[in-house]
């Protein structure tokens, strides 16, 4: 049998066996090389040209015109935030109410922030007893890009946590945490402090 051996621009043809090739066999064999090589060319020409177009279509970075908000204000039923990723005393500051109270927080000992891929988790511990457990308010905060403007209309949601404890080591089994989510609607400002 013939077959057609490459070696970058050159077709070989090899024989096997000294009668084998037909001059038929070696005139399609031919061709079909050659249209091969044909489309080769035409391939790499195509995927060059699309290379030069893409490198030159200029790549804005993705934070370029970002203006990234600093104060985020929300309302939820019987619930209302307010936070701020930082202050005039150069702290965040976190002031959660409800029915039953106002609670003020500021700096990272008491507002723990994690970036994650469905936003940042604002979180307050709005309860703690000592033989009960606690519970814990999180905010997610959407990535917000306020562009050319100072305010931007925001949803979100708020989770509270409650983290069952007793000191009676057998009650201390199965799910230890409960959730409850709130709709929240607010605003996200960019504010000079």
């Amino acid at each position: 049998m013939c077959s057609i051996l490459h070696d970058c621009s050159n077709i070989y043809f090899e024989n096997w066996f000294d009668t084998c090739c037909h001059p038929i066999q070696v005139s399609i064999s031919v061709k079909l090389a050659k249209t091969f090589l044909d489309m080769q060319t035409i391939n790499l020409i195509g995927s060059f040209t699309l290379g030069m177009l893409l490198t030159a279509i200029p790549v804005l970075s993705a934070n370029a015109s970002e203006v990234v908000p600093n104060l985020y204000q929300f309302q939820g039923k019987n619930v209302s935030i307010s936070y701020s990723t930082t202050s005039f005393i150069g702290k965040p500051l976190f002031t959660y109410k409800d029915k039953q109270q106002t609670l003020n927080f500021q700096g990272t000992e008491q507002i723990r922030s994690v970036e994650t891929e469905i936003g940042t988790l604002v979180t307050v511990t709005i309860r703690k007893t000592v033989d009960t457990g606690n519970t814990v308010f999180t905010l997610i905060l959407p990535r917000v890009n306020l562009g050319k403007t100072n305010s931007a209309a925001v949803e979100t949601k708020g989770i509270t946590t409650t983290n069952l404890f007793s000191v009676i080591p057998k009650f201390n089994q199965g799910q230890r945490q409960t959730y409850t989510t709130i709709h929240l609607t607010g605003t996200a400002q960019a504010v000079a402090f």
